[in-house]
């Protein structure tokens, strides 16, 4: 057996920004990462098989009954997974959608998919006819959804794309803490219809299964893009391995570090930063409800939920902490180290008003879906870089160029303000364009990628030292709540509003 990299070797020394240089004086080949999300969770298993790895709350007020999984039954949950899309002979090229807010069956859905094929997690309240779209772009043959116990106006939703696009089965997800006998599921002609838990029940044998390699795809995720043209974005399973790696290499954080985690599933940051970067540490994840940090009774209780857990660090998004700078803390959370903050631009009164009224430091990072999703992070105390969304993480490159009227990038000297680029192992495989008449999808980064260079629509300075100071979007884009809106939908519903 292939002896595991050692402490040193896989988690260097990476708490203040002069790290740097040491960590990537060591190749990053020489971390011996694992090769899929899925051998981070079997990684996981074997290192630590009875240490609780995920604890699901059902809702906000029940916040003390949560349920938790240990990483042994984790992989014991994902590999019948995994057996119940290989029967449908999935393929490694075909994708599984998931349409679901979270629960405690839909991690494991989500490593499992990324295991027999492809995974396709969408925003499950979009219109049905968005989200046929982008689940036939990527070559959907099984869907999983929330049930009509979990959400009746999902559960609609997926029936009709499951309608129009005819996947070899619909699975069904209960909610967090369901127990007794499911509601009875109606059939829809020549598709499989069942609740996702029965089965897997029926799902007895350990017939084996092939793993994916570094550089099959993972996943696909929706994005605005660059310009602002919804998409959907391929990363690799190396991509989602090395920047999760890059997330949990943070040595403020221990193996008893616990995290609490509220972002929705379809979201890069919720899969990298909450799901497996805690994954490759042996970190215990407490997932919020299915409404997430949009349930208004979780601040209520947010606070004890911290001390209860005794949670070490939070993920969200700025207009999170917006609020919670106004929620009495009403608990002892001297447990938290810090709070990470993404997805989009930080106010300066929000991080000043969270931390006053907290104690709490802000530790801001800055990413991208087509960049997997970090790309650079912020540090606390002195190393604080006031005005900077973070440096450079390991094994990723940043510049600036100025785009001149041809079209061609030229280099500008650090510090000078330009269109921000992004190199290295996260840039994500492309853009997927439809299926590939040979079997696969077809995908092309060409708009957004040149030698291995990503151009992030960003406008920003990046100094010496690798800290990236944004000024801007290269083109108009709305970020509300970290997702990228185009504002030419917007434009175009209001033009053809008869009033």
């Amino acid at each position: 057996m292939k002896a595991r990299p050692t402490a040193p070797a896989l988690w260097p020394d990476y708490a203040t920004p002069r790290s740097l240089a040491a960590i990537e004086a060591v190749p990053l080949a020489a971390r011996d990462l694992p090769a899929s999300t899925y051998a981070v969770l079997d990684r996981a298993a074997e290192l630590w098989p009875d240490r609780p790895a995920m604890t699901f709350l059902p809702r906000a007020e029940e916040w003390d009954k949560g349920t938790t999984r240990t990483f042994g039954e984790l992989r014991a949950e994902v590999d019948r997974i995994i057996r119940v899309l290989e029967a449908h002979r999935l393929g490694r090229h075909a994708a599984v959608g998931l349409i679901s807010p979270n629960t405690e069956w839909l991690p494991t859905a989500l490593l499992a998919a990324q295991t027999a094929g492809i995974a396709v997690p969408v925003n499950p309240h979009l219109p049905a006819a968005q989200i046929s779209r982008l689940l036939r772009l990527g070559g959907t043959r099984i869907l999983i959804a929330a049930g009509p116990e979990l959400d009746p106006e999902v559960w609609s939703t997926a029936r009709t794309v499951a309608a129009e696009l005819r996947p070899a089965a619909l699975y069904a997800l209960r909610p967090t803490g369901a127990r007794g006998p499911a509601p009875a599921l109606d059939d829809l002609a020549g598709i499989t219809v069942d609740h996702l838990d029965a089965a897997m029940a029926e799902e007895a044998d350990e017939r084996p299964f092939r793993t994916p390699d570094a550089y099959d795809l993972a996943a696909l995720f929706h994005t605005g893009g660059t310009t602002g043209a919804p998409k959907l974005a391929a990363h690799t399973q190396a991509n989602e391995v090395v920047d999760a790696w890059s997330i949990a290499a943070n040595s403020l954080l221990d193996e008893e570090s616990v995290l609490l985690a509220g972002l929705p599933l379809f979201h890069v940051n919720a899969l990298v930063v909450t799901l497996l970067a805690p994954m490759l540490r042996g970190q215990h994840v407490v997932w919020t409800g299915p409404l997430g940090y949009r349930e208004p009774a979780l601040y209520s209780h947010v606070w004890r939920i911290v001390e209860h857990y005794r949670v070490a660090a939070v993920s969200a998004v700025p207009t999170v902490y917006a609020v919670l700078a106004q929620v009495p803390v009403d608990a002892d959370i001297s447990s938290m180290r810090f709070a990470l903050v993404g997805a989009s631009a930080l106010p300066p009164a929000v991080r000043t008003a969270f931390t006053r009224h907290t104690g709490i430091e802000l530790c801001e990072g800055y990413g991208l879906t087509e960049a997997t999703c970090a790309t650079a992070r912020s540090f606390t105390g002195s190393d604080h870089r006031p005005g900077s969304v973070g440096q450079r993480m390991p094994y990723q490159q940043v510049k600036t160029v100025l785009v001149d009227p041809q079209g061609d990038w030229l280099d500008l000297r650090p510090g000078t303000p330009g269109v921000l680029l992004v190199k290295g192992p996260t840039v994500f495989a492309g853009y997927v364009t439809g299926p590939d008449p040979e079997g696969g999808l077809r995908l092309d980064s060409h708009e957004t990628v040149r030698d291995g260079w990503l151009d992030t629509g960003d406008l920003a300075s990046v100094d010496e030292d690798g800290f990236i100071h944004l000024l801007g979007r290269a083109k108009d884009l709305i970020i509300r709540g970290g997702h990228n809106i185009d504002p030419g939908t917007i434009e175009d519903a209001l033009l053809g509003h008869p009033t």
